[in-house]
């Protein structure tokens, strides 16, 4: 059984969502939905990404969100706990994903990332 993914955990905007849904209509029926995650590297200590997901694990957290499922595994929630995804397209030729309000790690990198806001680039 799949536990719940609750908004306080991970905050996904209205422009996220909107442009999750359009790239979720674009992918095969086998996809179960989108999985947002945080692995070693990176200036905060941690990267974070999404991929689509083929599958829900027992121990992913799990939310419907309008039209697809945002999926965390059970690892990454404790650096995503709080943060926020948002999706910013500036008419630059540019649009990404970004992270806001990621928490900072213990034992910090180079500063430029972490509670104050802001995506790690």
């Amino acid at each position: 059984m799949n536990n719940v993914l609750a908004a306080a955990d991970l905050e996904i905007t209205a422009s996220a969502t909107q442009k999750m849904n359009e790239l979720f209509t674009q992918v095969e029926d086998d996809i179960e939905g989108i999985r947002v995650f945080a692995q070693p590297g990176g200036c905060s200590g941690m990267n974070f990404g999404m991929t689509f997901a083929d599958k829900i694990n027992d121990d992913d957290l799990c939310r419907e969100h309008e039209g697809f499922k945002v999926i965390v595994d059970s690892a990454s929630i404790e650096h995503l706990r709080g943060a926020e995804v948002d999706f910013i397209d500036r008419g630059d030729g540019n649009p990404a994903f970004v992270f806001n309000n990621i928490p900072q790690q213990a034992g910090g990198g180079c500063g430029s990332c972490g509670s104050q806001g802001g995506g790690c680039s």
